[in-house]
């Protein structure tokens, strides 16, 4: 019995010190982005609850499109309680080269954007093959946007990307899903 409890406790802190070890690891996007199939409307299933979204309580969407001067246009939008939508015009740029996944997000006026705390990081950090179903975080694993084509997930798709984002180290105890009517 003494053994047990041994072998429960060593196996008990070498799963903690695991789950440590990912939590602590530096958070790495994927290796490349293609912008043009990431371009087009993506409904938000589920995400880290956030102040800039505390108002939006369904039909959340982000759709991405190219600037004639380089970079993308961002239009978030979403549904307030009291039945209006809500829209945020913003605009990012790809750091590193044109196929990096490292993008940062600006919603400021275009005159603050030489302030660096203006741009926030948006990192792809999971991505199917088919550009349909991605996560997007930022280094600090402080917020995590689950992004579809569609305003609904297959289950099993769903619960194949958790299990990627846990062994990433993103707490996924704090995610909530997002309500989304057809559109």
């Amino acid at each position: 019995m003494k053994l047990l409890r041994t072998f429960t406790a060593v196996a008990f802190i070498l799963v903690s010190a695991h789950a440590w070890a990912q939590a602590n690891a530096p958070l790495q996007s994927i290796p490349a982005l293609d912008v043009s199939r990431y371009l087009g409307r993506w409904y938000e299933i589920a995400k880290f609850p956030n102040r800039f979204q505390k108002k939006c309580v369904s039909d959340t969407s982000a759709e991405y499109s190219l600037l004639p001067e380089g970079g993308l246009r961002v239009l978030n939008q979403c549904r307030l309680e009291n039945g209006e939508m809500e829209q945020a015009l913003g605009v990012a740029r790809q750091v590193g080269g044109n196929t990096s996944a490292k993008l940062q997000v600006r919603f400021a006026p275009a005159w603050l954007s030489l302030l660096p705390f203006v741009w926030g990081d948006y990192w792809v950090v999971d991505l199917d093959a088919a550009y349909e179903l991605v996560a997007v975080s930022e280094p600090k694993r402080e917020y995590l946007w689950i992004l579809s084509r569609t305003p609904t997930v297959d289950p099993s798709r769903y619960a194949a990307l958790m299990q990627r984002l846990t062994s990433m180290g993103l707490d996924l105890n704090k995610l909530e899903k997002s309500v989304q009517h057809s559109p």
